[in-house]
């Protein structure tokens, strides 16, 4: 494995989000403190507790959650797109990396700035509520895993995409749509037997719900089966990728 390669990916995608960085971080900081003021605030003296836990705790992982996907892909795809739209890409892809080796650089940037954000947003948090993690290390763990895991979706859009119109496709039109409608802001319980069952094909339930646990060991799903959701989500987009580099779909045109 040439990791020296791997690392000069990571610190030039490192690098150039850095150049940005007040963009980068002030935007997805100010949006989820709005969001404590309005629905931890306004909707929160409403609703005093859900499963036990205040609702301006309750909503706090879902709240990173929901940044964590959106700029987890949008990191990720935006990164590999550049390469593409400068024509950079080619030079990659001549030089001796292997597949694994472009795909780890750039990923592991993408999943990187993902976390530091989600942290950033747990920070604030504690400004606005009072948190407890109940499974610190279990938090973390899922924290890096779906970061790694949108990183890879991510990667894979930027790679689909031809234009910086469809970038934005997936993350707005696909991915927020379903973390709004995934309990963010809301237990299934609360749903109506049919809609909690409807709600169970949304694959971001299980990704909020296993979050949610690691807070407050509260889930609406089992935490073994939306771990083996996570699981299976990653492995589609690794043979996503796999494929990708096997066939050049986007990669030689």
């Amino acid at each position: 494995m040439n990791l020296p390669a791997i690392i000069a990916i990571y610190k030039f995608e490192m690098a150039r989000w850095i150049r940005t960085l007040l963009q980068s971080l002030v935007s997805p900081v100010i949006a989820p403190s709005l969001y404590f003021v309005v629905f931890g605030a306004a909707i929160g003296s409403r609703i005093t507790e859900i499963d036990g836990v205040p609702y301006g705790a309750f909503i706090v992982p879902g709240l990173i959650m929901l940044n964590l996907l959106t700029q987890s892909v949008a990191n990720a795809s935006f990164g590999i797109y550049f390469p593409r739209f400068t024509g950079t890409i080619y030079e990659q892809l001549s030089a001796p990396l292997s597949p694994f080796e472009i795909v780890a650089g750039y990923v592991s940037a993408a999943a990187t700035k993902s976390i530091i954000l989600g942290l950033l947003i747990l920070a604030t948090a504690t400004l606005f509520v009072d948190l407890r993690i109940d499974h610190p290390v279990w938090m973390v763990f899922f924290l890096v895993l779906t970061a790694i895991t949108f990183s890879l979706l991510g990667f894979v859009i930027g790679l689909w995409a031809e234009g910086f119109e469809q970038l934005q496709l997936v993350p707005l039109l696909i991915i927020t749509p379903l973390t709004f409608l995934g309990g963010t802001f809301y237990s299934l319980s609360v749903l109506p037997p049919l809609w909690q069952k409807i709600s169970l094909l949304n694959p971001v339930v299980y990704l909020v719900s296993a979050f949610r646990w690691s807070f407050y060991s509260t889930a609406d799903v089992g935490v073994e089966i939306s771990l083996a959701m996570i699981a299976l989500f990653l492995v589609l987009c690794l043979g996503a990728v796999w494929w990708v580099f096997k066939t050049g779909y986007r990669l030689k045109s």
